[in-house]
């Protein structure tokens, strides 16, 4: 999915010393008509969980009477994309050949590397779009690696009064094949009424906790929904409760401290200011390290980039523990 914000931010992404609760903003997904999502990372306070540095929120949304989800081919570089949704269909296509469709529950994670673009059309079939868009950032030494995608549908595994799928990492003695380029963990939680999980989890790991839908305390802290409560390294236990008479469902992301510092710009990610600006121009000049989607149809061929804002952001030291 594209950050299509008109005029998007630069973002330092670092380490940060902040614990708590992340609550999302919406922005629209183009257009005036466009349907909105609930954006929670990056922000000032946290911009990392892991390697985490995106996540967007959306639905249900009813698209019968609506344009639904219509992305046109958009750049990336330096990330993964990771799209999960809950209900609907989306169909994806990009510069790597691939044309594939995104199904509740099944993983599609898209490796950018040195650069690719991609469109994002929700279906004829989709009555109600309700999923999350998730980015990866990529280390410096695996930045420039080739395009690459990877579909995943991950087995329901029974945790008392749960459910659970993991699609990237290992939890609970299941492991998501599929590979990443840091340690990570992604999985949905669906939690039955009145739920109340202790998951023994990495202690060497950030976790957050996403909220898709109900009534959910993480640690005795209530989320609304699209909140993202985030917990430290050094815990070895999440402790989330669903205080509904309804089902509840939350996103797990986690992952080891990303040690490098980032400059997040539009959809691009790099490490300085010249790298955002370099891959800006070629996108703008239709260079090679993007390549084209084929088969798109739609009212435009591509997504023009923005303009760059008048000053030059330098990546922030790690704040201190």
């Amino acid at each position: 999915m594209s950050n299509i914000d008109p005029a998007p931010a630069e973002v330092a992404c670092a380490p940060s010393a902040f614990t708590g609760v992340l609550h999302a903003r919406e922005v629209p997904l183009g257009g005036p008509r466009a349907i909105r999502v609930r954006r929670t990372l990056p922000q000032r306070e946290r911009s990392l969980i892991g390697a985490w540095c995106f996540a967007d929120h959306y639905g249900p949304h009813d698209v019968r009477s609506g344009p639904g989800m219509d992305v046109p081919p958009h750049p990336h570089t330096g990330l993964q994309t990771v799209s999960w949704l809950f209900s609907g269909e989306v169909e994806h296509r990009d510069s790597a050949g691939v044309h594939a469709m995104v199904r509740p529950g099944e993983l599609n994670l898209m490796t950018a590397g040195a650069g690719i673009c991609h469109s994002e059309v929700s279906t004829s079939a989709t009555t109600v779009l309700h999923g999350a868009q998730l980015w990866v950032a990529l280390p410096d030494a695996a930045r420039d690696t080739g395009r690459d995608f990877a579909h995943f549908a991950p087995e329901p595994l029974s945790l008392g009064d749960a459910t659970l799928r993991v699609f990237l990492g290992e939890l609970a003695d299941v492991r998501s094949p599929v590979h990443t380029f840091t340690p990570l963990l992604g999985a949905q939680l669906d939690l039955e009424p009145g739920a109340d999980l202790r998951l023994d989890v990495d202690r060497d790991f950030e976790h957050g906790v996403l909220l898709d839908q109900g009534k959910v305390e993480v640690a005795g802290t209530a989320l609304n929904v699209a909140d993202l409560a985030f917990q430290p390294t050094g815990c070895d236990q999440l402790h989330i409760v669903n205080r509904d008479d309804g089902p509840a469902r939350v996103l797990l992301l986690g992952g080891t401290p990303f040690p490098e510092q980032l400059v997040m710009w539009w959809n691009f990610v790099g490490r300085s200011h010249e790298d955002i600006a370099t891959y800006r121009q070629q996108w703008q000049e239709h260079d090679d390290r993007f390549g084209s989607v084929e088969g798109y149809v739609g009212p435009t061929t591509r997504l023009p980039a923005p303009p760059l804002p008048n000053v030059t952001l330098r990546p922030r030291p790690n704040p201190a523990p």
